[in-house]
């Protein structure tokens, strides 16, 4: 139970940072647009709505900074190899990029409500304004782009009381932007949903790279400049503190208030991407790279219920266990890249993908591996990448848990305790035989090829855990997963409940694949 508290804090610690950021930039933005005298004259228009507008806009801008890093696959390698030789705490935080990038996702979408619900009151508020006749100080300044001959003299973008709301938001860069933006997050929203990624992964994949357009309108959405402000001088001349009830003397000549001068906001959208903008270009130039290098198919082998099994060699190519990369083949498409777990082990010379047909681009793979002998398929590759199967030997003791093809990650942790059995290696702390592999309708088995088998059968896991616990009363034991949420949440509270209180006695780590 100890270590299970320590990581869940450890999550719970970096969940608060950031909602507290969340909360804090809201609250500091909300307070500048509502008490600040510079936006005095925009208030009187827009009330309240023009303060919500702009602390979401900070949150967006937040967000979106951030949506980019949980996906940069070298980034998160290079972290997990330079915290080898952090506490498993640390690392395991890095396990959870996937979940964090959907959670940001969603405060995008939160903060994209709010932002556009506020606005919609924000043009309702302008043209309410622009129409009305009736001498109040919103309705002067409304007016005031027609008085002022300066670029600077208007306030309401409403330039006509028959503009239309839709007229604005169609002509405008804000507006355009702001429709583009929306419709593009909605689609990789949706897209993204569980349902379609499993079943419709080539729908998932495309739409999601319409994050492009995404970020190109975000980083000019704010440029038009639709909201504005007072001007510094403006505010010296003519403070809203001693003017804004004399309005109706400011054409007087001898007034010693003038009509207020106003500017536009200037851009902050791209401050907040450029950064993360600029790293995920490089991600993306080093995967291109590459995925440019040489790959040689040298085995391929058709295994029972729809298994590809392909053997490579590339230069240079280097992984560790639990490692995965991702494929590509022109042959069946040009722009499609998917992950696979590596099942060789890194004492061999060669690395291997086990592909099952659970999709349209693996079964046209399958299909096209199975009717053309000569020549093969070109494949293109990308990684390897880390993932959280990496620390397997961090463990003095190991329990692997694959459902399914679930089992490709643990054929090259497997096959890695074999050869490291074989030759002796003495900093090999883990303690599991080296002969167990996987039961099959085969003399040897399919992943790791060797003849010694287990049974399969699901297993009762409190019996496994108390028996574990009971044989290894001191040992740090590392349980490993790549299966359904199902299994997890079982191998989770089992973790839990078996972990003792002492932190010198036996303490199970919950490990569970991620792509």
């Amino acid at each position: 139970m100890g270590n299970w508290v320590v990581n869940h804090w450890f999550s719970v610690l970096f969940l608060a940072i950031w909602l507290g950021l969340n909360v804090f930039l809201f609250v500091h933005a909300f307070l500048s647009y509502e008490k600040a005298d510079k936006y005095y004259y925009t208030r009187e228009i827009l009330g309240s709505t023009l303060a919500w507008a702009r602390a979401s806009a900070r949150c967006l801008n937040f967000n979106s900074m951030l949506i980019l890093l949980p996906v940069c696959r070298n980034l998160l390698s290079f972290l997990r190899g330079t915290c080898s030789f952090c506490r498993r705490t640390l690392r395991k935080q890095l396990d959870h990029n996937l979940t964090f990038h959907k959670l940001v996702a969603y405060m995008i979408c939160l903060h994209t409500a709010i932002h556009i619900i506020a606005h919609l009151f924000n043009f309702e508020q302008y043209s309410r304004s622009r129409q009305a006749t009736d001498g109040s100080l919103a309705s002067i300044l409304s007016t005031l782009s027609h008085q002022g001959k300066e670029e600077d003299s208007w306030l309401n973008p409403m330039q006509s009381p028959n503009m239309t709301v839709e007229y604005v938001t169609f002509t405008s860069i804000a507006g355009l932007t702001g429709v583009i933006i929306t419709i593009a997050l909605v689609l990789m929203v949706t897209s993204a949903m569980e349902f379609i990624r499993r079943s419709y992964f080539e729908v998932f994949w495309y739409t999601h790279h319409i994050f492009i357009i995404y970020f190109i309108g975000l980083g000019i959405h704010g440029i038009g400049g639709i909201v504005r402000g007072q001007t510094e001088e403006s505010l010296n001349e003519s403070h809203p503190h001693r003017c804004a009830e004399s309005f109706k003397q400011w054409d007087d000549h001898d007034s010693h208030c003038k009509h207020p001068r106003f500017e536009g906001l200037p851009a902050e959208s791209w401050k907040w991407i450029l950064a993360p903008s600029v790293l995920y270009i490089l991600e993306r130039i080093i995967r291109f790279y590459r995925s440019q290098q040489k790959v040689v198919i040298t085995k391929v082998v058709m295994h029972p219920s729809k298994v590809l099994e392909l053997q490579m060699n590339k230069r240079g190519f280097s992984m560790e266990v639990g490692q995965y990369i991702f494929v590509n083949c022109p042959s069946v498409s040009y722009l499609e890249w998917h992950p696979f777990t590596l099942t060789s082990a890194p004492e061999e010379d060669f690395f291997s993908v086990h592909i099952r047909a659970v999709g349209d681009w693996t079964e046209n793979l399958i299909r096209v591996f199975e009717q053309q002998c000569s020549p093969i398929p070109r494949i293109e590759v990308d990684g390897p990448f880390g993932t959280v199967s990496e620390d397997v030997f961090q463990y003095e003791v190991v329990v692997l848990v694959g459902a399914g093809i679930g089992v490709t990650p643990f054929a090259s942790i497997l096959k890695s305790i074999w050869y490291k059995s074989r030759h002796a290696d003495h900093n090999l702390k883990t303690q599991m035989a080296s002969h167990a592999t996987l039961n099959f309708d085969k003399a040897t088995d399919i992943l790791t090829g060797l003849k010694q088998k287990t049974s399969f059968g699901r297993p009762m896991w409190d019996n496994e855990f108390s028996t574990i616990a009971n044989a290894h009363p001191r040992s740090v034991v590392g349980v490993f997963l790549c299966g359904p949420q199902t299994l997890a949440k079982s191998l989770s509270k089992c973790c839990r409940q078996y972990s003792s209180l002492d932190p010198r006695k036996v303490q199970f780590y919950f490990n569970k694949e991620n792509f």
